[in-house]
């Protein structure tokens, strides 16, 4: 498993780590920080100036996730990760990475009162050269008390564990999350375990309409960007079925007729993901009451919204944008179309 350590910088996130492997029986510590060091040096400064934080970067966000999983496949135990993620998409798509390995993740939060980090900011010792990386280091910190603030009065506290260390040491700090892990008061993170593909798939998505024909899109947990209600398809199941099943664990709707194909659209590989068949059904329009019963966000889903064309371009993937077009295009002119990697073939 992953005990994972959040809170605000200067939480003492990595001094209690450090304690709290000597505590766990076979644990192991793992800084993602490292990483994100590590792509300064692999990247190029032009791509890495595009961003504001190493968090921003999709290749972080999968390392984390790919390093974390082989570091316990070698060690086994558990691995103890001190990292800051205030972010509810990236906190959703990294600990979705690790469900879909299998690895159970306890989410821990440090949570000073403000005044004490604020305290504990300011006190950080500088060396006498007055090293600017230092100040700005205390500069990011005090910067990121705000977006801290927010993740904390919005999700972060529903989904972790709040440890309260403001007077507490990190030895005592360890002590108490070590007591609280072994005992089973932090609960494993409640998220999706969807597993990676191993080949190709087909997947199923189906398209729901409200009364002014906007189409609904939702925002998985366990991967980035918007998407169709959906899924993949089952071994031995008809994909048309799979959409329906999906469809109604997703948003609690029930369709009663097989819905109409409007595209069969081959994705092609693209590490580490493998493509094959995408599908899109249309499964109609839903009336106000019916749109008002919709059981959207649950546990696979971050959030909902019925959208135009136009707004979807903004949210979807390119891949899937184009997906989405053709099938309306096949909806509006009543036949089912074939693409490859988003373009109609002739």
């Amino acid at each position: 498993m992953i005990v994972w350590i959040n809170g605000a910088f200067g939480a003492g996130k990595t001094t209690t780590a450090r304690e709290l492997i000597e505590l766990i029986p076979n644990s192991t510590l793992f800084d993602p920080e490292v990483i994100g060091g590590a792509l300064t040096h692999l990247l190029p400064p032009k791509h890495l100036t595009e961003v504001g934080d190493f968090q921003d970067l999709p290749i972080w966000r999968r390392l984390v996730i790919d390093t974390a999983a082989a570091l316990l496949a070698e060690l086994g135990g558990t691995l103890v990760v001190p990292m800051t993620l205030l972010r509810q998409e990236y906190r959703d798509e990294i600990f979705g990475g690790l469900a879909a390995r299998r690895i159970t993740v306890r989410h821990v939060l440090l949570a000073p009162a403000e005044t004490i980090l604020r305290e504990r900011i300011a006190g950080r010792e500088i060396p006498p050269e007055l090293s600017d990386g230092e100040i700005r280091a205390r500069q990011w910190s005090y910067d990121h008390i705000e977006p801290y603030r927010t993740a904390l009065a919005s999700w972060l506290t529903a989904d972790a564990y709040p440890v309260d260390n403001g007077r507490l040491t990190p030895y005592e700090t360890a002590v108490r999350i070590a007591e609280a892990v072994g005992s089973g008061t932090v609960p494993v993170c409640d998220i999706v375990q969807t597993p990676e593909p191993t080949a190709e798939t087909v997947a199923s998505g189906v398209l729901l309409f409200d009364e002014e024909d906007r189409v609904l899109l939702v925002d998985p947990t366990y991967k980035a960007g918007w998407e169709f209600p959906g899924g993949v398809v089952e071994r031995g199941e008809a994909p048309a079925r799979a959409g329906i099943r999906e469809v109604a664990e997703e948003t609690g709707i029930r369709l009663d007729d097989v819905p109409r194909l409007l595209v069969v659209d081959w994705e092609r590989p693209s590490p580490p993901g493998y493509g094959g068949l995408r599908l899109l059904f249309d499964g109609g329009r839903l009336d106000s009451t019916v749109a008002e019963r919709l059981l959207l966000p649950g546990p696979e889903l971050r959030d909902w919204r019925f959208v135009t064309e136009e707004e979807a371009a903004d949210l979807l993937p390119p891949v899937r944008y184009e997906r989405l077009r053709w099938a309306l295009r096949a909806r509006e002119r009543g036949a089912a179309l074939y693409l490859e990697a988003g373009i109609p073939t002739s």
